[in-house]
């Protein structure tokens, strides 16, 4: 099989979706990889590496697409490769389809078959390609919310952890997975109160478990989230459902009520955000500011670590791409049930049921 690998071109992106040493496990099974120029280098890795691991380096995008059947990514299809794209190409990359109406018609449109990362599952039945960006996403969310508290950056001047005779900031989190509990580790490393809300009481006794008499933990509900945002130096949204559109928790009028120059790091942004004020940026633009608070809501927050990140997303897809080139795209969607539900779009056809309640569009799934 003819694998794509294009340069990323979402706003500061500097991931690539394969290593390296990836590359060289699938030309060592007889595969060809065709890696657009200059791909790897945000991520530290050159072309030569590339060529060394047997890849074809080609000059443009077209090139890439090219004669190849399966397209490997990063992030989702930006308007500007929707022409590239053709009805016998298998994408499989981070969709988040139902954050994008444009883009889910779009794929339609084309016919191609789109398998999303994040909801591709392991045997276990958990999503072991969305697990490695959300735990980056969750650490760098409050390395971010602290940037942005600085003064000079227009937040509030509160130091997360205080010092001696200072109390130290207070960070709010909304949401126990992955993403929620990697900036607990964080917050709580950087010496900040953390309150933690979710509707995930298993989650939060782990949690409560794992950091006994450090961490708050809180049963979600409106009531809840507005008293603690109120009091909230930092907000983590980090709030997740999988595939469908992230329900909007935070209020215009919670917002309002918060204290001039708090933070909202809105991690949830990828799935359309879990505040009723978030409106995506990127990391050319990355804040804006509501009622005295500063919003930060970049949908790709792992593309500023490129290098670990991209050797995380790697070891993680891996597997995956060996079993859609070994045995196709038929045979994978038969013989494995977590390809299966990551499986997006098809033939024209919705085939994810909260990709279509999100834009209410016919949802047909794959014959069992």
């Amino acid at each position: 099989m003819v694998i794509g690998v294009p340069k990323e071109i979402k706003d500061h992106e500097f991931r690539v979706a394969l290593t390296p040493h990836g590359v060289k496990e699938l030309c060592g099974r007889g595969h060809r990889v065709v890696i657009q120029e200059g791909a790897g280098e945000g991520s530290g890795f050159g072309d030569d590496l590339y060529r060394q691991a047997g890849a074809v380096l080609a000059p443009t995008p077209q090139a890439t697409y090219g004669d190849a059947q399966l397209i490997v990514k990063v992030k989702e299809p930006h308007s500007e490769e929707w022409p590239f794209l053709r009805k016998d190409h298998v994408v499989f990359t981070y969709l988040h389809l139902a954050a994008s109406k444009a883009l889910t018609e779009a794929l339609l449109n084309i016919g191609c078959a789109g398998i999303a990362y994040e909801t591709t599952e392991d045997a276990k039945g958990q999503f072991p390609l969305l697990y490695p960006m959300s735990e980056i996403a969750g650490q760098m969310s409050v390395q971010i919310g602290a940037h942005y508290l600085e003064k000079q950056r227009g937040g509030s001047g509160v130091m997360l952890g205080g010092v001696a005779g200072v109390p130290p900031g207070e960070v709010v989190i909304l949401g126990s997975g992955v993403v929620g509990a990697s900036a607990v580790k964080i917050a709580l490393g950087m010496g900040a109160k953390v309150t933690v809300l979710s509707l995930d009481l298993w989650q939060l006794r782990m949690l409560y478990d794992r950091y006994p008499g450090r961490l708050v933990t809180v049963a979600s509900n409106q009531s809840m989230i507005h008293h603690f945002l109120t009091l909230a130096d930092l907000v983590i949204g980090a709030v997740y459902l999988p595939a469908a559109r992230t329900p909007r928790v935070i209020t215009r009028s919670m917002i309002s009520d918060m204290k001039p120059g708090s933070v909202l790091i809105d991690v949830s942004v990828d799935q359309g955000g879990c505040a009723e004020t978030t409106h995506p940026t990127t990391h050319s633009d990355p804040v804006y500011v509501v009622d005295g608070v500063l919003h930060y809501a970049v949908a790709n927050i792992p593309g500023i670590v490129p290098y670990t990140s991209t050797l995380a997303l790697t070891n993680a897809t891996l597997p995956f791409i060996v079993q859609l080139v070994e045995e196709g795209l038929e045979g994978s969607l038969r013989n494995h049930h977590g390809l299966r539900n990551g499986l997006s779009v098809l033939n024209g056809r919705v085939t994810c049921q909260a990709v279509a309640d999100a834009h209410g569009l016919p949802y047909e799934p794959l014959p069992s």
